[in-house]
């Protein structure tokens, strides 16, 4: 859980950029959004800052803050990259996991599975995003391990609003434990492949969102022209 008021702060926008309450595009008014949230303007400036290293605000000189609203190509780039770090991050965890780091990811993907109906959606998503994260850290290559948080932070939106669009707890699981099952063997081109095939599914579900949600501002604003 978040420590500093400025953490706590930027959590709850967090959660409100998340689950729709703030839209993509939409206003960040320091001194409103600090009276609205009964804090002062400093921890509030602090708290856009951090959401803003995470990608999820974009900072504009002399102009109120707004919710990051990437467009389809700087998505789907993005997602690319994070694509192609994965696999080396399995390659590297091959080489490189301890067995407590094998463990620790064994214990993450099981905790998604028990607590999946008893945490709210964002939570959940947080645990599926843990998983990412510690195969990572396994790789223990302190430049990889930034790059691709990095990356996870400014897709967190895009992927939350897909996994909440397309819940399948079943084949998380299947495609996280084929993943750890090739970690385990020592197997690196098997866990290389494993995590391109789950973000592969990914990107094709977010191409599959975007191009609905893009039909569907066509047709209302069709509606609104007639």
């Amino acid at each position: 859980m978040p420590d500093t008021l400025a953490e706590k702060i930027a959590y709850q926008l967090r959660r409100n950029i998340l689950n729709g309450q703030l839209a993509p595009g939409a206003a960040l008014k320091e001194r409103d959004t600090a009276a609205q949230l009964g804090v002062s303007r400093t921890p509030m400036r602090e708290a856009i800052r951090i959401l803003a290293k995470k990608g999820l605000v974009e900072l504009r000189p002399s102009r109120s803050p707004v919710v990051a609203n990437p467009g389809r190509k700087e998505i789907i780039d993005t997602l690319d990259v994070l694509i192609a770090l994965e696999e080396l991050s399995g390659r590297l965890a091959v080489q490189n996991a301890t067995d407590e780091d094998i463990e620790s990811i064994r214990a993450q993907n099981n905790l998604l599975l028990h607590n999946y109906d008893r945490v709210d959606e964002i939570e959940r998503f947080g645990l599926d995003m843990l998983f990412h994260l510690q195969v990572t850290q396994a790789s223990h290559n302190d430049q990889l391990i930034r790059m691709h948080k990095e990356i996870l932070d400014r897709m967190w939106r895009v992927r939350f609003g897909s996994s909440r669009m397309r819940r399948n707890v079943d084949l998380i699981i299947k495609q996280h434990s084929t993943i750890l099952e090739a970690l385990e063997n020592r197997d690196a081109d098997g866990t290389a492949l494993a995590a391109r095939a789950h973000l592969e599914h990914l990107v094709n579900s977010i191409k599959s969102d975007l191009d609905t949600l893009k039909d569907h501002a066509s047709d209302v604003s069709d509606q609104n022209s007639v």
